[in-house]
């Protein structure tokens, strides 16, 4: 994996996102993350706020570490990182509210429309997931 841990100042790149609304987005989920994960975060990347890590070991013998919740809030929309993949919890994204999804990816566009609620146990459900021991399979096998 070529992006790492860096020594990014989270805070300020907050600070630094736009539109407004982005921004806004942008600070309720680093204090939802940072609030249920129970890690401080910290910049994965350039443009990527991560919480906790966890080890990841493939089929193939691929392995490494990433972010064990992330996000990343994009000009199109706030990035939520599921590495356990989104399939994993359709119970949860039914009752979201407005999104789009991708493999391993959660898009929103605006978390006024979004049940926080949902949000939260969707992230908890993950972190718990990928944090229970060394992860054996990729978001799209979920």
């Amino acid at each position: 994996m070529a992006t790492t841990w860096t020594d990014g100042d989270p805070v300020a790149y907050l600070d630094a996102v736009t539109p407004a609304g982005r921004r806004r987005d942008a600070r309720t989920l680093c204090d939802l993350m940072e609030r249920v994960t129970g890690e401080a975060p910290r910049m994965f990347g350039t443009s990527m706020i991560g919480f906790g890590e966890y080890r990841y070991v493939y089929a193939s013998g691929h392995s490494g570490h990433a972010p064990a919740a992330a996000f990343a809030p994009r000009k199109a929309a706030s990035t939520v990182y599921l590495a356990d993949g989104v399939g994993a919890h359709e119970d949860l994204l039914a009752r979201l509210g407005p999104h789009t999804t991708g493999v391993g990816c959660l898009y929103l566009k605006d978390l006024e429309q979004v049940d926080l609620t949902m949000l939260e146990e969707l992230v908890r459900r993950s972190f718990a997931t990928v944090t229970a021991g060394t992860f054996g399979q990729r978001a799209a096998e979920s």
